[in-house]
């Protein structure tokens, strides 16, 4: 593979013009699919194979008059102490705000609270509450519409009332990720240039990983109406894109200017970039897509999407790598050094050494620090992942609602006053669909329901049953005495399933399925914590025979999954610290905690196995070069680390700050607990694992690193990604190291 990269980076560099052309000519199609892609796209969340899942799916069904899709927003009004919103003055004030939220854009139907016998107000009548039904999606939401819901909001307000509104409308049009990644950006090109010392040098990488970043988000929207994607299915896209776009460039970009310092031609240098460091990219790359595309096995849409076209950008960034980086460096010429570096030998540009003053460079200097002490070294870095990850024994799993808002949101403030005026349960009121069998009476049978429910012990009410146009079915709203969010509440609707509903099912002749907020989180969390070990067992098992293809041994990949457990357990840890126990909260904006998404730990694993290998593969192949070229067990460990310490570190510090940007400007709590997460587990993986932990096994294990028992050496292909067949090549063309020419390209390819 690494005669066929070298080639390929060869060809891109000749042809650098045709192949900018080529991916221009791309990234038009694509905006032009993108820019023909028209109609909704609504939200698709769903569970199947749950029983929250089957109920909705039969209430569409039975009730098709019913918009699954379509958002509704509640908004609660509360006099002043001692008033009585009954009053004819007060329900006058009520009323005018109704009307003008009747005349907002795409508004269907405005319940009037006092009909039915007052039925949306308090016992104690200091609270009352009105649904605003719209015939929109989630992704519908205008600017417009938040703004009209607001001024009614006031026109409440200006009575004296406390007014506020819960619901996607509240919560007004969500721009995901843009302010984010120009933070992201920004601290990319810092790192860039103070690691190459040169502005061509920092702004290529950036530049190409932008430009695969815009072909995937383009590519996202072309196919948005065909799979149903939606703007969530771009997030993880954009963070992961531009995070390894930029590090598989940095390392081309480095590993040609090393190759220029050897003494190649630009040209030779370009393939040679391609063939060694393209081929950890491919590798790296491969490991990425695995786990992402893996997150299919979890069976929930909307994981699944996210991970096909996270996927599907890094492929498209392994790709800009082999093939756009050459054909830049081309177009780059000498500039790829900084002036001053250019300074030292005018003629090609090139600097004689990349080291300050010949010495060892810091990446150097720390390997043999860790091995002069490698058990020591190793102990400490164990014990301190293990500190950081014990808050995961406490760790409780559940799904964002209003409640989870911050204290200053009119989102949060509307909930906190229906939890005060109608009980906390009835801001996740449990659903159960009753359906009749065999033509029985379900009517008496939902009013004999409703009766056991009414005496059932953590339920304080029941609704009227809701029928559809056959009689054949019916939804029964039940309100719990507990939040959606409280561990009774959870035991509720056990209890329902377990206990409640066989009995009721036999009495009546209904079969009765248990559906609601409470129920969905339950369910959910349940389908993420099954999937999470086959999970594991699939992504880390083939990545693990495609690290033994890698590296020709047994050890290293098993110290790469076992590295990565202690990365994402520490990493889950700080998460719960921050997330649920609110240390450090503040720091990084974090008003309000509450239970850990449900979705988390699996995307985290999934996610981060994959940019930890992509470290592992940097790292490690330049030791393993350096071994199969004859060096010593050590001495490769520090070869490795002084030839990619600083590419490494710079590749972390980028990835880090891409994963921190979309955590601190956001107020979405799902991004900003996803960004946090990454952005720490980077941290420690790079920095604890794989800068320390990895050479502190090396160093203790010796040449037993690289065993491989004999049967299966004979068996595993030889994907020569330390480039030994290359050199061969090379050599057989008379281009091997020992017959470099200090003959460079003339300064006119610039």
């Amino acid at each position: 593979m690494a005669t066929f990269l070298y080639k390929l980076g060869r060809l891109c560099f000749r042809r650098r013009w045709w192949v900018v052309l080529l991916w221009v000519a791309l990234l038009v199609g694509i905006g032009a699919g993108a820019a023909s892609s028209s109609g909704a796209v609504a939200e698709d969340f769903a569970l199947p194979g749950t029983e929250s899942q089957e109920a909705l799916d039969l209430m569409e069904e039975e009730f098709p008059e019913a918009n699954a899709d379509a958002i509704e927003s509640t908004v609660v009004f509360q006099v002043p102490e001692g008033e009585d919103i009954t009053d004819p003055e007060r329900m006058a004030d009520v009323r005018e705000v109704l009307a003008e939220l009747e005349d907002g854009d795409k508004v269907i139907g405005v319940t009037d609270p006092f009909e039915g016998g007052n039925a949306n107000v308090s016992e104690d009548r200091s609270t009352a509450y009105t649904t605003v039904d719209y015939d929109a999606s989630f992704d519908d939401v205008t600017t417009e519409m938040h703004e009209q819901l607001m001024a009614a909001l006031d026109t409440g307000r200006a009575t004296g009332m406390t007014v506020e509104a819960g619901g996607q409308v509240a919560l007004g049009e969500q721009e995901l990720g843009s302010a984010a990644e120009m933070i992201g950006l920004v601290v990319a090109a810092i790192v860039l240039f103070i690691t190459f010392g040169s502005l061509i040098a920092a702004g290529l990488p950036v530049i190409t990983a932008i430009i695969g970043v815009m072909a995937g988000t383009l590519g996202i929207t072309a196919l948005s109406t065909v799979f149903n994607l939606t703007d969530t299915t771009g997030i993880l896209a954009s963070m992961i894109g531009l995070a390894v776009g930029i590090d598989y460039a940095l390392f081309i970009v480095s590993r040609y200017r090393a190759e220029l310092v050897e003494g190649h031609d630009r040209d030779e240098a370009a393939g040679r970039a391609a063939g060694t460091a393209g081929s950890a990219v491919v590798f790296a790359g491969l490991t990425v897509v695995i786990a992402l595309a893996g997150l299919a096995v979890v069976n929930v849409p909307l994981l699944t999407k996210m991970g096909l076209a996270a996927a599907a950008t890094v492929a498209l960034a392994v790709f800009i790598a082999l093939t756009l980086v050459p054909a830049v460096l081309g177009i780059t010429g000498k500039r790829i050094f900084g002036r001053k570096v250019r300074k030292q030998n005018p003629e090609t540009g090139v600097p004689a050494t990349l080291s300050k003053n010949g010495k060892e460079n810091m990446g150097s200097r720390w390997a043999r620090g860790v091995l002069r002490r490698p058990a020591l070294v190793l102990a400490v870095s164990i014990i301190g992942l293990g500190v950081l990850a014990a808050p995961v024994a406490g760790m409780e799993l559940g799904l964002p609602d209003d409640g989870t808002q911050p204290e200053d949101t009119t989102q949060r403030k509307a909930y906190d006053m229906l939890s005060e005026g109608f009980g906390p349960g009835f801001n996740g009121p449990l659903m159960l669909a009753v359906e009749a069998r065999d033509g029985g009476d379900l009517v008496a049978a939902t009013d004999a329901v409703s009766g056991v429910l009414d005496g059932t012990e953590g339920i304080v009410g029941t609704a009227p049953a809701m029928f559809n146009e056959d009689g054949t079915m019916a939804t029964l709203l039940v309100f719990p005495s507990t939040g959606p969010s409280d561990h009774e509440t959870a035991d509720l609707v056990h209890q329902l399933r377990d206990d409640v509903v066989p009995g009721l099912e036999a009495d009546t002749g209904t079969e009765i399925l248990v559906t609601g907020a409470a129920a969905i989180n339950i369910d959910f969390s349940q389908v993420m914590t099954d999937a999470l070990v086959p999970y594991l067992a699939l992504v880390v098992g083939l990545a693990f025979i495609l690290l033994i293809l890698v590296f020709r041994s047994i050890v290293v990949p098993l110290k790469a999954a076992l590295g990565f457990l202690l990365s994402v357990l520490a990493a889950l840890g700080a998460v719960v610290a921050v997330f649920q126990w609110g240390w450090g909260a503040d720091l990084i904006g974090v008003s309000e905690t509450g239970p850990i998404m449900s979705m988390m730990p699996i995307f985290m694993v999934g996610v981060i196995f994959g940019l930890a290998m992509d470290y592992e593969v940097f790292l490690v192949t330049r030791m393993r070069e350096a071994h199969v070229h004859g060096e010593g067990a050590q001495q490769s460990v520090v070869t490795g680390f002084n030839l990619n310490a600083r590419v490494v570190t710079a590749a972390a510090i980028i990835m880090i700050s891409v994963f921190a940007s979309f955590a601190v400007p956001t107020d979405d709590a799902m991004v900003k607990m996803i960004g946090f997460g990454l952005a720490v587990a980077v941290l420690l993986d790079a920095f604890v694992v794989r800068m320390t932990i990895v050479p502190a096994v090396m160093g203790l294990i010796g040449e037993r690193a690289w065993w491989l028992p004999k049967w299966l050496d004979r068996v595993v292909p030889n994907v020569d990604v330390e480039g030994d067949s290359l050199e061969k090549y090379l050599k057989a063309n008379g281009k091997g190291r020992d017959a470099v020419k200090r003959d460079r390209e003339p300064a006119s390819v610039s």
